[in-house]
């Protein structure tokens, strides 16, 4: 996999975009330095987790932030922290999940006492490359201060254990029609929302890049179940490649993550080209993953009707139908 330099180029282009250089004053040296150490944090060997989901993910938030409804209310300090917190927001990702880092006793489990474990070690990690970097030692200390928090409140809100609190405040907002994107507070929750958006957007994108992605996720799944196998640990939900197919995988996650998010978010922002877009993209790539999951059930039917398999090797193909 070359992962080339997308996320520091990305990152350059759309701070210079943004007017984020001239703005925060800051140093296209220094700057280009702490996005290099952002980028090399990542652990290129993994399927998905890597520098190239941070770039693909910061520029589905770049999209977002240019969404009507939210752009006219975004400042400056807004817009750089949406798009330091997407680079950032899975850096030093060990291609593990956080259950695999409990029971195996990780020392971040224990530091972070097992809650959002792998979102506060990004967020530490993000603060950390702030700080060595200096990039912002030029501000006052109180605005370093607010940007380091809002980072970790950004980066924290992507824990997908906190998905129903975020959706149910969402509903809440939309329903009463009360939020205020005039107030600082509001504006943040929106950028919260954004983010956790970009993060599972690749169900929205075009059925070729998205069922890659697809691919590579579930790949850093089973990757996983063959650690928990080989130290007889008992193998994560998603992770049994003998039973998680990637058509079941995928048609879960879009319908009890993905759907009820971006339903939300095309309510945000109103019926714009991009939200109708990604919708429909979504219910297509779903109608694939269906139609891939209805094949795979009648060539096991059609195996286990030959009479040719052997009673292993049923049970396999039965477990194999129970998504």
């Amino acid at each position: 996999l070359v992962l080339g330099n997308s996320l520091v180029t990305l990152l350059c282009h759309l701070f210079n975009v943004h007017g984020l250089i001239h703005h925060f004053q800051l140093d296209m040296v220094t700057l280009h330095r702490f996005l290099v150490m952002v980028q090399e944090d990542y652990h290129s060997q993994n399927p998905y987790h890597n520098a190239v989901h941070a770039a693909d993910v910061t520029q589905a938030m770049h999209c977002y932030l240019r969404e009507p409804k939210l752009a006219n209310f975004l400042t400056p300090s807004d817009i750089m922290l949406g798009l330091l917190a997407a680079a950032a927001h899975d850096v030093d990702h060990p291609g593990v999940n956080q259950p695999f880092l409990i029971k195996t006793k990780h020392h971040l489990a224990s530091l972070y006492q097992n809650v959002s474990v792998l979102e506060n070690h990004h967020w530490r990690s993000t603060v950390g490359m702030l700080r060595e970097s200096r990039l912002l030692a030029h501000l006052p200390k109180e605005v370093t201060q607010d940007i380091e928090q809002q980072l970790g409140s950004l980066i924290l809100a992507t824990d997908i254990n906190r998905q129903n609190e975020f959706l149910i405040r969402l509903k809440s907002h939309l329903d009463n029609q009360d939020l205020r994107l005039e107030d600082a507070q509001d504006r943040h929750f929106m950028l919260q929302i954004a983010l956790k958006c970009a993060d599972i957007c690749n169900p929205c994108r075009l059925w070729d890049l998205s069922k890659q992605w697809s691919e590579r996720v579930c790949e850093e799944f089973y990757r996983q179940g063959d650690l928990e196998q080989k130290f007889e640990l008992e193998i994560s939900p998603l992770c049994n490649q003998q039973k998680d197919t990637i058509p079941s995988i995928q048609i879960g996650f879009m319908t009890y993550i993905v759907e009820p998010l971006f339903e939300r978010w095309a309510q945000f922002t109103g019926d714009t080209p991009l939200s109708e877009n990604m919708l429909n993209h979504l219910r297509r790539n779903k109608a694939k993953w269906r139609s891939l999951l209805h094949k795979q059930h009648s060539s096991s039917r059609s195996n286990d009707h030959s009479g040719q398999v052997t009673g292993s090797q049923e049970q396999t193909l039965n477990e194999e139908e129970t998504p």
